[in-house]
């Protein structure tokens, strides 16, 4: 029994010991990880497993470097991002953020350019996209990014609704505010609201700019103390103040879900949100306009960047580009998150063109209503709008005061950050 247990024992140790070595051996070999481009993005909603489909349709082409798609909330993306570039250790090779913050990376020293890298890529070029996605990665002479998308702030309409308290207000394929006004009015007996107030942001900014204003004049001073910008946010207390817009409080989503409401805006990704109600009848069109002769279309952009780091091989650097220009050729997965992509190619799938929020690319003039507000210090900016606009127009604060104080804490930002 005793020489039974000897051997035995040596065989599983034998087996261990050659167990032991295989693991060993697959984890010292660095070979999987140089041969990984590490890519992180701010996808982690519904859209991430879009993008998860991309990415795996890539690398089952078998490229000699594959991507390792790691998603995190933007937020926690935007703290690290910083840390592990001055470190110097766990850089991502590949990056999608939000076109706003370009200029301020570029300022900080943060990007590596794709000046060099797209001599081999003839077909990743402004001809091939959208102008407000490709023309925000142009800095100083320099490319900084490339576009993924260009995702807008539109509205929602419930197509019956529109068709009994305001069924001429799309004859010109723009409605105003004034056409919401009256709808609004008619709808009222019905207990029918006539627009939502959600997020406040891309309201505020798009009719700041219908009026002519911007969030700065010469790229380094903030304008928000402007008279455009009382009159945008006396536009919006009216709506509420004449009970045209929902009250403060009331969930403007639920209420066009229920059909309790005839316009919805929101942004071109929040269509799969409404899918689950089977009895809603909606469209989709542009942002309501001041007048139809100035359209202006609150947009973002995902945008491809690479952070510095000098460890990151040329072979990688090709097989990162060699990546990008397959999604410029491969992003329907993308446009059915929700998004518009930013390359054109898409454009020539008719599953894209049925698409209900394809007709911003569609038109080439309504490409030209994609507006981006990317000013270097966006990020105060957007800051001090969130906390301003709900609560001056639902008469928390006085309008004026509002804007007088927004503009100093942007500036005092602005200061504080110029002197680290």
């Amino acid at each position: 029994m005793k020489r039974k247990a000897v051997l035995m024992f040596s065989i599983l140790f034998a087996i261990m010991m050659a167990l032991s070595g295989c693991s060993s051996s697959s984890s010292s070999s660095s070979g999987s990880a140089k041969n990984e481009i590490l890519y992180w993005n701010p996808f982690t909603g519904p859209d991430g497993e879009n993008m998860k489909q991309i990415v795996n349709e890539y690398n089952k082409t078998n490229p000699k470097f594959k991507i390792k798609n790691v998603s995190m909330v933007a937020d926690d993306m935007y703290k690290k991002i910083p840390t592990v570039v001055n470190s110097g250790k766990g850089i991502p090779d590949l990056t999608i953020v939000h076109a706003e913050r370009i200029k301020q990376f570029v300022g900080n020293d943060l990007l590596t350019t794709y000046d060099d890298k797209l001599a081999d890529y003839p077909e990743i070029k402004a001809e091939n996209y959208v102008p407000a996605g490709w023309d925000i990665g142009e800095i100083n002479g320099s490319r900084y990014s490339v576009p993924l998308d260009v995702h807008s702030f539109v509205m929602y309409y419930n197509k019956d609704l529109l068709e009994k308290y305001a069924p001429n207000a799309l004859d010109d394929n723009v409605i105003t505010f004034d056409e919401i006004k009256e709808a609004g009015e008619m709808s009222k007996k019905d207990k029918i609201t006539g627009v939502g107030i959600t997020w406040t942001r891309p309201i505020f900014l798009s009719i700041y700019n219908q009026l002519g204003g911007d969030i700065t004049s010469d790229g380094e001073t903030p304008t928000l103390n402007t008279p455009e910008a009382k009159e945008a946010l006396e536009l919006l207390k009216g709506l509420i103040d004449n009970k045209i817009a929902n009250k403060d409080g009331e969930d403007p989503g639920q209420l066009f879900k229920s059909g309790k409401a005839i316009f919805y805006p929101e942004g071109i990704w929040m269509q799969n949100s409404l899918k689950d109600s089977k009895k809603l009848n909606w469209g989709l069109t542009n942002f309501p306009q001041i007048s139809p002769d100035k359209i202006v279309n609150w947009t973002s952009s995902h945008q491809f960047v690479m952070f510095k780091d000098e460890n990151r091989s040329k072979e990688k650097t090709k097989g990162i580009t060699d990546f990008l220009d397959f999604v410029r050729e491969n992003s329907l997965p993308w446009a059915k998150a929700g998004q518009n992509p930013a390359s054109l190619v898409t454009l020539e799938n008719p599953e894209y063109q049925d698409l209900p929020q394809s007709f911003l690319v569609k038109d080439p003039e309504l490409q030209k209503s994609l507006k981006i507000f990317d000013y270097k210090y966006n990020g105060f900016v957007a800051e001090e709008i969130d906390k301003l606009v709900g609560d001056a127009i639902y008469g928390k604060l006085d309008i004026t005061k509002g804007l007088k104080a927004a503009q100093k804490a942007v500036e005092d930002k602005i200061a504080s950050n110029n002197k680290k």
